[in-house]
């Protein structure tokens, strides 16, 4: 053999050993990589679900928004899900359930029934999933009952809104007359707050102001239409109205403008939603309170945060409530 061919053999022998080389730290460095499908590698992106009353409702739509922005900031996982109905308390429960099995962080939900949804809250207490509530408190008695814990409430406070609600209500009346209130779900805590803060007010300042009419639309529009169509054509009287939601007060709105009663009857709603601004604007609604879900979903993520990083949050937190009028709009 020349040496030149030597050479040449030499020179393929060393790329090939160097190859075979590489190829076996290759293998080897990919046997060591944890298997994220084994759970050595598990992904360190915080999971949180956020389970409101529905998403047909621009109030709740608000608060995922606010949540999301809090998620995309933070780096963390927001998975979404709501029944259809705000009435729907089954089907909550069934959703917190599934969010319980895929073994998410932390659980963020605005409750639709505050005594139903104990024993799902439970569940998530025996699965060390940590669970804040949003805008409607839970029954303490039930909670007690069952010994459930939940990490925080962050919402407004319900009873002072409706205060505010009957404070505007007599001074737009000069403290007398017939009113009518339609309530949300009866029993619902959020309801029972707001209805209660804003009858309590009128009776303790108005005493010649008159309820002459009470009834549930269950939270949804078409139901405030033909609740409040009924009240007035029972109480032709009536010349003012205070609904728990402001898409009741807008399903009642309608029913004013078809009795061609537009501008005669004060009405006032809660939640301060896009929909009802522009009425307020145009002049069909005097006013709604105003409480801010985009808050409340972005300090839900924020707080959950906190709680999964080992730190301690408060047990109540507090969003504002403001009355929107034309003049402060």
């Amino acid at each position: 053999m020349s040496r030149k061919m030597f050479k040449v053999l030499s020179v393929f022998l060393v790329v090939g050993l160097l190859a075979l080389s590489m190829i076996g730290c290759g293998q080897q460095d990919k046997e060591n990589q944890p298997d994220k499908e084994q759970g050595g590698g598990k992904d360190e992106q915080l999971q949180i679900a956020l389970i409101p009353k529905t998403l047909n409702n621009p109030f709740f739509i608000s608060m995922e928004e606010g949540a999301q922005a809090a998620a995309d900031t933070l780096g963390v996982d927001l998975m979404v899900q709501a029944a259809e109905r705000e009435i729907d308390v089954e089907k909550q429960m069934q959703i917190m359930e599934n969010m319980i099995t895929k073994k998410v962080d932390a659980i963020l939900i605005s409750p639709s029934g505050s005594k139903e949804i104990v024993p799902a809250i439970k569940k998530a207490n025996e699965a060390g999933i940590p669970v804040l509530i949003l805008d409607t408190k839970v029954d303490a008695e039930a909670a007690k009952a069952e010994d459930v814990t939940t990490a925080t409430f962050i919402g407004s406070d319900n009873y002072n809104g409706g205060q505010i609600a009957a404070e505007y209500m007599i001074e737009k009346l000069n403290g007398k007359g017939q009113i009518a209130v339609i309530e949300g779900i009866a029993g619902h805590e959020t309801s029972d707050a707001r209805i209660g803060g804003f009858v309590d007010k009128i009776k303790e300042k108005a005493p010649d102001i008159e309820i002459a009419a009470q009834q549930t639309a269950q939270w949804e529009r078409d139901k405030g239409y033909d609740v409040f169509q009924n009240m007035l054509t029972a109480n032709p009287d009536i010349k003012g109205l205070f609904a728990a939601s402001d898409l009741m007060a807008l399903g009642a709105v309608e029913a004013i403008a078809q009795a061609g009663k537009t501008g005669e009857i004060a009405v006032i709603g809660f939640d301060a939603t896009d929909d009802a601004k522009t009425a307020i604007q145009e002049g069909s609604m005097d006013g709604s309170v105003a409480q801010y879900a985009s808050e409340m979903g972005r300090l839900g993520v924020e707080k959950a945060v906190e709680l999964l990083n080992g730190q301690s949050i408060e047990n109540y937190i507090p969003t504002k409530v403001e009355l929107i009028t034309k003049d402060n709009l």
